[in-house]
């Protein structure tokens, strides 16, 4: 059973038409990234994914159960967490406050483990959010994330505006993941990252799916990395 399956996802913004039949599927303990240039649709793809905006037509199941119209409260119950562009953590909180706002749910991501994963969390628990660099933040709202356990994991650009050792960090725990059968959709701009750590990929452009495949496959188009990467088009170490 694949954890996650669209279908021909419509989602407008008011009069303005964003997504035009997207679909995609990720399968169990998979990585599946989402690339695309700006404005192409993809943070408009996932929030339709996770209920945040209504897609008008199309059908989303995950696990099995169709949610197309569930709330995000419901698509999170399943065991599906969402790490938001923008980190949006609480500032006023202390790391600590922070990852004690989830619920946390049964399994073998705890409070304990996020500070061996993210020892910088470890050393700024008592520091407030609005403290952090945007490295820790991001470390902090993955880390709040995984403390829901979920089966499914949704990354919206976890890699913007992050030096290159710290997004080295965050895609090896992307990684991680993966290893102990978590199904993971990333999106992300930093496109040689993102294919190396893939096992499958999607483009869109202007709200539509213009390429499906293996992210090996795409990773060896040389052209077309390149028109997506833009100012990321640098050699990206292989991720071991």
């Amino acid at each position: 059973m694949n954890a996650l399956e669209a279908e021909g996802l419509h989602t407008f913004y008011g009069k303005s038409h964003i997504l035009h039949g997207v679909g995609l599927t990720v399968g169990e303990g998979e990585i599946v990234t989402l690339l695309g240039r700006n404005g192409a649709g993809k943070t408009t793809t996932l929030r339709s994914l996770m209920g945040l905006t209504h897609a008008t037509e199309g059908t989303v199941r995950i696990f099995g159960a169709t949610t197309t119209d569930w709330p995000p409260y419901r698509i999170a119950a399943l065991g599906v967490g969402y790490v938001p562009e923008g980190r949006r953590i609480f500032a006023n909180l202390t790391v600590d406050e922070n990852l004690k706002v989830p619920l946390e749910r049964p399994g073998p991501w705890t409070m304990q483990r996020i500070y061996e994963l993210f020892p910088r969390l470890a050393m700024r628990k008592a520091n407030k959010g609005r403290q952090l660099s945007g490295g820790e933040q991001e470390m902090l709202s993955i880390g709040r994330a995984l403390l829901l356990n979920p089966k499914l994991l949704l990354l919206d650009e976890p890699s913007q505006g992050l030096a290159p050792l710290i997004v080295q960090n965050v895609f090896d725990v992307i990684v991680a993941m993966r290893k102990e059968g978590m199904s993971v959709l990333l999106v992300e701009q930093n496109v040689r990252a993102a294919v190396e750590i893939a096992d499958r990929a999607y483009v869109l452009d202007d709200g539509r799916v213009v390429y499906e495949g293996l992210a090996a496959e795409f990773a060896k188009d040389e052209e077309r990395v390149r028109a997506l990467a833009g100012a990321s088009a640098e050699k990206w170490e292989a991720v071991e």
